[in-house]
């Protein structure tokens, strides 16, 4: 199993296990963290962008072209920001730290 930690903007820590070729995506909405993901992993929206732990960013295979391009839109991306739909678990990303941004919102629902 790899584990994956979530950190909220409070302080709050939530770590989960997956296993090994689940997505982030997937992840975190099992795990109740407010990701959207409308797009169900083909990239036409930015409702899953996750900000990876500086220390962890280094571990990921680099973003696509296309990855970068949805980005672009994403609303409070920084350096190490990554759509969690892209990210796949592997044994090289066992204890990811990523957090929401701040000015995500959860629309799943509405």
């Amino acid at each position: 199993m790899i584990r994956v930690r979530f950190e909220a903007t409070g302080g709050a820590v939530q770590e989960v296990e997956a296993p090994p070729g689940a997505r982030l995506l997937e992840v975190a909405q099992n795990a109740g963290q407010p990701l959207e993901g409308t797009c169900e992993g083909q990239m036409a929206c930015s409702t899953c962008h996750v900000i990876v732990a500086p220390a962890d960013f280094d571990r990921l295979p680099p973003a696509s072209e296309a990855e970068e391009d949805m980005l672009d839109l994403a609303m409070g991306a920084v350096r190490t920001s990554r759509l969690a739909c892209q990210i796949l678990l592997t044994d090289a990303l066992d204890g990811l730290t990523v957090r929401m941004p701040s000015a995500h919102r959860d629309m799943r629902g509405r």
